[in-house]
């Protein structure tokens, strides 16, 4: 366990020492157009969320540690690639090899801590989302350290940093029963499984809700401080992980002492929703200028961090419960691929969401309805929530905790 959990702590590290970077190395550095900036993290999303499915299929079909051995090297070569090359075809090979590490290391590493815990997989996950927080926290801060190197050698110490955990996983992650697990996979249980595909569906308002500190609140952070903005989104995200990092245990705590895992997801979703009433009266007309400039900077701000704020309590209430919901609508079989789905839908979602929520800022701007985005995303985050809580009304969700409401948490409450 502990060296998944410092393995999940290098994977943020080392994305997050690199990729902050990235949109100004392609911009400035190598004077590509907006366009391809665009083309290149586009890819890398959609191949990490979309090609989740095959990372969870080869997982549980070569077993959890080849995959992720193999997930790490190839996102080795993958940076290395970013780093080296200066036309746009090796860009965008280099970001199809990086979004598709992701998807063969994430299920695997998720899987073999629902292994290793047991009944503990909730205060497993919790911890797990700690030791991501951290690396997330920490990984900027490491690029700002090197940014005396040219974004070529940035890129080779996060490479560095890949290949370093490629051997460590590849020395010491337990090999298991890897005859067992090179067995043919079917698709057949997955598709069949209609409670784990009607969860999918429901939670994929979470995922689109979580994105927006990568796609509506930059938005709306350049607008408040122009210049500025990277260091105001440097606040936001550090104020996201050291919340996360402090208070995690015990939100996790204090939700399994009272609700089931459906039940503190929706929750969760339902936060994660109401973060952006904030925003609501951010978009409302502003005061007159006073001559305060700074201060008024400061105080534009308040609403941005607020709504971060409770976007990381939503997230810490769903994510340690997330996959233990997924085991157990597993019934602990073909857990990797079934989370691979789960993240394919999640990722398809996103993709959506961020459209619409696109399409929906530039409208409001022109009919004079700046909280029309923000509106709708708290929608968003209700429907979803009701979703949860409907299933879970319906008992479709209940049959794997019927043996004990609270089965699912009993390490973590006893603790």
């Amino acid at each position: 366990m502990r060296l998944l959990l410092s393995s999940q702590f290098a994977i943020k590290l080392g994305f997050n020492l690199l990729m902050p970077y990235l949109a100004g190395h392609l911009s400035h550095g190598l004077g590509m157009a907006a366009w391809v900036l665009g083309v290149v993290l586009g890819v890398r999303n959609a191949s990490q969320r979309g090609l989740s499915l095959v990372g969870g299929y080869l997982s549980d079909r070569l077993g959890c540690r080849t995959a992720v051995i193999a997930g790490c090297a190839l996102r080795t070569l993958g940076f290395a690639l970013l780093g080296t090359a200066t036309g746009v075809p090796a860009l965008v090979l280099a970001a199809a090899a990086t979004g598709f590490a992701g998807a063969l290391f994430d299920p695997g590493v998720r899987t073999l801590v629902s292994q290793a815990a047991g009944e503990g997989r909730v205060e497993a996950f919790a911890r797990f989302n700690i030791a991501g927080q951290a690396g997330l926290l920490l990984g900027p801060l490491a690029g700002l350290g090197l940014s005396w190197l040219p974004f070529p050698g940035i890129a080779m110490v996060a490479a560095a940093v890949f290949a370093a955990l490629t051997v460590v996983q590849a020395i010491w992650l337990p090999r298991g029963n890897q005859r067992r697990k090179a067995k043919p996979v079917r698709w057949g249980p997955v598709l069949r499984n209609k409670a784990f595909l009607c969860f999918s569906l429901a939670m994929v308002g979470s995922a689109v809700l979580a994105f927006q500190v990568y796609l509506a609140l930059p938005l709306v952070m350049e607008r408040a401080l122009g210049p500025e903005q990277n260091i105001g989104m440097s606040e936001m995200f550090a104020l996201s992980a050291l919340l996360v990092i402090t208070l995690q245990k015990r939100v996790s705590t204090w939700a399994a002492e009272r609700w089931t895992p459906p039940r503190a997801m929706a929750i969760g979703v339902a936060v994660l929703g109401l973060a952006f009433v904030p925003m609501v009266a951010f978009s409302t007309p502003t005061a007159p200028d006073l001559g305060y400039e700074e201060l008024a900077e400061h105080l534009a701000t308040l609403p941005m961090l607020a709504t971060a704020a409770l976007l990381a309590l939503g997230t810490m209430l769903i994510l340690p419960f997330e996959m233990d919901v997924i085991v157990r609508l597993a019934r602990g079989r073909l857990v990797a691929t079934h989370y691979g789905v789960y993240a394919t839908v999640s990722g398809l979602g996103i993709t959506a969401g961020s459209l619409v929520t696109g399409v929906i800022w530039d409208s409001a701007g022109s009919w004079g309805v700046a909280w029309l985005p923000w509106a709708t995303l708290v929608l968003i985050g209700v429907g979803s929530a009701l979703a949860v809580l409907l299933l879970d009304r319906l008992q479709v969700l209940a049959e794997p905790y019927r043996k004990g409401k609270h089965r699912a948490n009993t390490a973590l409450s006893r603790r």
